[in-house]
This record gives structure tokens, C-alpha cells and sequence, in this order.
């Protein structure tokens, strides 16, 4: 009898933790938008990260931006990895899949074959898009080459990094990515909702 107690408990416990986070997220977000221009990494307090909202399916995000060419998008996989992507316009994405091949994609096939319905865009705390049309036209360049995919040592985060920084250290993760992108955009990131549907 204690066992289903307990984890009605947890339940509850959880239920309460999941909205203190969304209305965090949501206090977040309206605050954002008071500034009257972006919010640089100077502006920023010691213990704040470079990526003051992750893209999440789990939580709703109000804020909506255009996509222009050179921005970067990303999905979820799983709600545990995030898969990257640069638009370049006309409804086309282009990724890195899992077996090496650099492919334009729709926005629906962006995210069929994976747990992430939504996709987000990243951009500043005034909901401006960070763009790279260098990044993009590099990309675009690459379009039906092969690369030798790794899940760590070659993956879509390096493939973006590497068309925004040629020849630069390897990355692995979708954190690292951000932490390098808010240093070349000198931004915040925010991961809002790509309005592209």
C-alpha cells in the first residue's frame, strides 16, 4: 500500500517541478524582450550561461521568429539530443545526416525520423536571428558530399561549426556549439520557435 503512496508523491512532486520550470521559462522570456537591444556576453552576470533558453519540446515558447538565410536551426532527438541544421531559404535546410551525406532538406523532413515536432531557431534577447550567409553559402557548397559521421568526433554540430569556422577546433556537443556561436555573434543565445510552419 506505501508503494502506490509514494509514487503519487513522486507524481505530485514532479507535476510541481515541471510548472515551476515552465513558469521560470515564461517569466524568462517576457523579460527578455524589455531590453531595447541585445543583450552582448558583456552584459552579462558571472554565473549566467551563454544560452539563456535551450530549444525544448517539453515547454511551450512564446517567442516566434523568422528564419533568413544563414540562420541555425535545430530539432530534438529522442529529448536528449538536439540535430543541427543552416536554412538557406525557400523552405531548405541544410544538415549533416547520420551516414555523412551533406543534403538540402524541406523543414517537414528536417524533423520526420525524429522525436522533435518543432523547430527552433537561434536568436538574440531582442528575437532577432543570428545569421552566417557565409556559413550558409559554405554549406550550400558541400551540398551531396560525404563525410566520414561520427557521433562524436564528426557529427551536424561540427559540420555547422566548421562552414561558420573553417578549419577551427573540433567540437562534439550541441552545448559546446552554442558556447562558440555566442562568442562569434558576442549574443545570448535563445532557442525560440522557428516560424517557418
Amino acid at each position: 500500500m506505501a508503494l502506490p503512496l509514494l509514487w503519487l508523491g513522486a507524481a505530485a512532486l514532479s507535476a510541481v517541478a515541471v510548472k515551476s520550470l515552465s513558469d521560470d521559462r515564461k517569466s524568462q522570456q517576457e523579460k527578455r524582450l524589455r531590453s531595447y537591444r541585445p543583450k552582448s556576453l558583456q552584459d552579462m552576470d558571472e554565473h549566467e550561461s551563454s544560452v539563456a533558453i535551450y530549444p525544448t519540446d517539453l515547454f511551450h515558447t512564446h517567442q516566434a521568429v523568422k528564419p533568413e538565410f544563414g540562420a541555425l536551426v535545430c530539432c530534438g532527438i529522442g529529448g536528449v539530443f538536439d540535430h543541427t541544421g543552416i536554412w538557406v531559404g525557400d523552405d531548405t535546410i541544410i544538415e549533416l545526416d547520420g551516414k555523412g551525406l551533406i543534403k538540402p532538406v524541406s523543414k517537414h523532413r528536417f524533423t520526420s525520423n525524429r522525436t522533435g515536432r518543432k523547430i527552433f531557431i537561434a536568436s538574440d534577447s531582442t528575437a532577432q536571428c543570428l545569421v552566417n550567409p557565409v556559413a550558409a553559402d559554405r554549406a550550400i557548397k558541400q551540398i551531396y558530399q560525404y563525410q566520414d559521421y561520427h557521433l562524436i568526433d564528426n557529427n551536424c554540430h561540427q559540420f555547422i561549426w566548421q562552414c561558420f569556422s573553417p578549419g577551427d577546433n573540433k567540437l562534439t556537443t550541441f552545448k559546446e556549439l552554442n558556447q562558440r556561436l555566442a562568442q562569434y555573434f558576442d549574443r545570448q543565445i535563445y532557442w525560440d520557435i522557428c516560424d517557418c510552419f
